[in-house]
């Protein structure tokens, strides 16, 4: 059986009186497309939801290692543990330091940098082990973390100030076997890196392409804002006869129907996972790959990125969402929406954005030919779309999975 390499899901999704992404003023992000505003929510918010969704479909319960994304990791996953084992503070400063210098590559101006941040007059009382906090959030891999603590807590037993511990360090990772057993974790840097990539400088720590691209979701009609005014009663003051609230505030709401859109590197899904060469994905064991490729597709149609959730409650599921499994170069449909949808009082917005989806598919098979297989489950008849219509994300996962020689679970 020939297996495709690429997996592209698009979706169509209606939230309404929401604010589903914020930009750095509190609005709703946009993006101007076919000279028309839209709504969007960025891709990072979009993984960043589906990475921590609970639940029956959640990534964690794959049972595989996830990722730890924190500026305190050194601090809280690997020296707190070791001064609760009994080691002198002084020491884990010294050995934790040197594995940031070798594995993060921190230069003498950032050491000094921190060092120039210490308040001196609070130096007896300063958490010694805070100093290891990094300055930027990393991303590592539990199985890594394990392994630093792992290492630290050896090299604690001889290596007790800064010059030892630090060429105690670069000695272990010269060490080609150390290098071999780092290289060797399965799934090393957490199973949410191995899908959605990991940016490193170090020489030692594996980077990692990221096999799941996101795309920027976006309204497939113009940006339908209104701007929220609320008050805030104090209820003490009211008891007590005083007129008025207690305080005034503003906001914005949007509404909106978005078009999602993200690809699989299905042979580069494989590879991550499973630690083989991409060349060899399809003879590699892709029982892990199947099991993300399902719930990937359940959390995208069903997980709902927002704030304001206690005031406004922005839970939806996918409209629409339309499968492909092929081997050319994947290609986004947001071009069906280049021209926004325009609807009349009293029209069905989704089913004129199928229209559109499906008009465009057409013309763009008129003019490159068919080469996906698609499948396409909605809550709307679809009529004119080129694709097997299925009747629900159950049959339509199941299919996916049939495809790529797995089952469902």
């Amino acid at each position: 059986m020939t297996l495709p390499r690429f997996l592209q899901i698009h979706t169509l999704t209606p939230y309404a009186a929401a604010l589903l992404n914020r930009d750095d003023v509190g609005r709703a992000k946009r993006l101007p497309f076919g000279g028309v505003n839209r709504t969007r929510v960025s891709s990072q918010c979009l993984k960043r939801h589906w990475r921590t969704a609970v639940g029956d479909w959640s990534l964690e319960g794959l049972g595989a290692p996830m990722s730890v994304r924190s500026r305190q990791t050194f601090v809280q996953q690997v020296a707190q543990p070791l001064r609760e084992e009994g080691f002198a503070e002084e020491a884990i400063l010294a050995v934790v330091e040197a594995f940031q210098a070798v594995l993060l590559g921190e230069s003498a101006k950032a050491k000094a940098e921190k060092a120039k941040g210490k308040d001196k007059d609070a130096e007896a009382e300063r958490d010694l082990l805070a100093d290891l906090k990094t300055g930027q959030v990393l991303v590592l891999g539990r199985p890594e973390v394990e392994f630093i603590l792992s290492q630290a807590r050896n090299l604690l037993t001889a290596a007790t100030t800064a010059k030892e511990a630090r060429k105690a360090v670069e000695a272990l990772f010269k060490d080609k076997e150390t290098l071999a057993n780092l290289k060797a974790l399965r799934l090393a840097a957490g199973l949410d890196a191995a899908l959605f990539g990991r940016m490193v400088t170090s020489d030692i720590l594996a980077r990692g392409d990221a096999a799941v691209h996101v795309a920027h979701s976006f309204t497939v009609h113009g940006e339908e804002s209104e701007p929220e005014f609320f008050t805030a009663v104090d209820d003490l003051e009211k008891a007590a006869g005083e007129l008025g609230s207690g305080m005034m505030g503003d906001s914005e709401l949007t509404s909106g129907l978005f078009y999602g859109y993200v690809v699989v590197d299905l042979p580069l899904l494989v590879s991550n996972l499973e630690g083989c060469a991409v060349a060899d994905w399809e003879k590699a064991d892709r029982t892990l790959a199947t099991g993300v490729v399902e719930r990937l597709i359940r959390l995208i149609a069903s997980v709902s990125p927002g704030a304001k959730l206690g005031s406004t409650a922005p839970y939806a599921y996918a409209h629409t969402v339309l499968v492909e499994l092929g081997d050319r170069q994947p290609r986004t449909l947001a071009n069906a929406f280049l021209k926004p949808v325009r609807v009349a009082a009293g029209d069905d917005l989704a089913a004129r954005a199928n229209e559109q989806l499906a008009g465009y598919l057409n013309r763009f098979d008129g003019m490159y030919g068919p080469g996906e297989q698609r499948l396409i489950a909605s809550l709307d008849d679809v009529p004119g779309l080129p694709a097997t219509h299925l009747t629900g994300l159950a049959d339509l996962t199941g299919q996916v999975l049939a495809a790529l020689g797995g089952k469902p679970s």
